[in-house]
C-alpha cells in the first residue's frame, strides 16, 4: 500500500495580506501552520498504513518555509516528504496548483491512494483535490468522513461521504483520490522520536526541472486561467440604531412591525 498526501502550509493568522500587483498572499514573515485539514488527510494515511503495511508519502507546494509542514508529517509518521518549490511555480492558481501536483504524483510513481484535506483555510475553494483526480484521471471522493471497506488486491474502496442533507455511501476503484472532512479521524500528535527524526531528515526539493513533463507554460501565475482583477478591503458597515419606546411589548412590537413596514423591509 502506498498513499500519497498532499498538505499545504497556510498562514497562521487572519491578518492575511495580499500582493496588490500580483493579486496573490504575502506568505513571507508571516507565521505558518499545516492546513488543518490536512492533518486528518495525514492520519487516515497513517492508519491504513498501520492497517495494511506500506509507506506514507507527502507532498507540499510552496516557498522554501514550507519543509516545515513536511516536518511536521514526517513527525506524525510519515515516511518520505516532498517539497515543489520553484520560482516557476508562484502565483499558481488551483489549477495550477492540481496540475504541478499532478505531475509530480505522477513522477513519484505507483501509489494505490491519495488523500487531501476538503479544502485550504486560506483559499477555502475545495478544487485542488479534485483537480489533481482530474489531471490524472483517477476517481474522486469528496467530503469523505469514513472509509467503510478498502481492498487494495482487488482495487476496491466505499466510503461515507458527508453532504448537507445527509451522508451518502459510495464505492468505486483504485487508485482514487479522496477529500477528508474533520469528523473522520482525530490526528495524533507527534511522538519525541518523530520529532527526532523529522529533525534529522532533509526534505528534498524539486523544482520545475524535476518534473520534465510539465509544460512550463502551464506553470505558475502564466498557467493560471483565474486571474486576480482588482483586490481591495470592503467599506466598514455603516448604519444607525433605533430605540423603540412603549409602555408593553405589544405596543413595541407593532412600532418595529410599522418601522420594518415602512423601511420595505417586509
Amino acid at each position: 500500500m502506498h498513499a500519497i498526501v498532499c498538505i499545504k502550509q497556510v498562514p497562521d493568522t487572519t491578518d492575511v495580506k495580499v500582493n496588490p500587483e500580483t493579486g496573490t498572499l504575502i506568505r513571507e514573515g508571516v507565521p505558518s501552520i499545516v492546513n488543518p485539514f490536512d492533518t486528518y488527510a495525514i492520519e487516515e494515511a497513517l492508519r491504513l498504513r498501520e492497517k495494511f503495511g506500506g509507506k506514507v508519502t507527502v507532498i507540499s507546494m510552496g516557498p522554501p518555509q514550507a519543509k516545515e509542514a513536511l516536518k511536521e508529517a514526517i513527525a506524525m509518521g510519515a515516511d518520505e516528504a516532498i517539497l515543489l518549490s520553484d520560482r516557476a511555480f508562484a502565483g499558481s492558481d488551483t489549477w495550477a496548483t492540481a496540475y504541478t501536483l499532478a505531475n509530480a504524483i505522477r513522477k513519484i510513481g505507483d501509489f494505490d491512494i491519495i488523500l487531501c484535506g476538503k479544502q485550504a483555510i486560506d483559499g477555502d475553494t475545495g478544487q485542488v483535490g479534485p483537480g489533481i483526480a482530474r489531471q490524472l484521471d483517477i476517481e474522486q471522493l469528496t467530503y469523505v468522513f469514513k472509509i467503510q471497506e478498502i481492498d487494495f488486491q482487488a482495487k476496491r474502496i466505499r466510503v461515507e461521504r458527508l453532504l448537507e442533507e445527509g451522508r451518502e455511501v459510495v464505492e468505486t476503484r483504485l487508485p482514487a483520490l479522496l477529500t477528508v472532512v474533520k469528523d473522520i479521524n482525530q490526528p495524533r500528535y507527534p511522538t519525541i522520536m518523530g520529532i527526532r527524526r523529522a529533525t534529522r531528515t532533509e526534505i528534498p526539493v524539486w523544482t520545475a526541472a524535476d518534473l520534465p513533463d510539465a509544460k512550463p507554460e502551464l506553470l505558475g501565475l502564466k498557467g493560471s486561467p483565474t486571474q486576480v482583477v482588482r483586490v481591495f478591503n470592503p467599506p466598514p458597515r455603516s448604519g444607525q440604531i433605533v430605540m423603540i419606546e412603549g409602555e408593553s411589548p405589544q405596543e413595541q412590537a407593532a412600532k418595529l412591525a410599522d418601522l420594518l413596514l415602512k423601511e420595505k423591509v417586509i
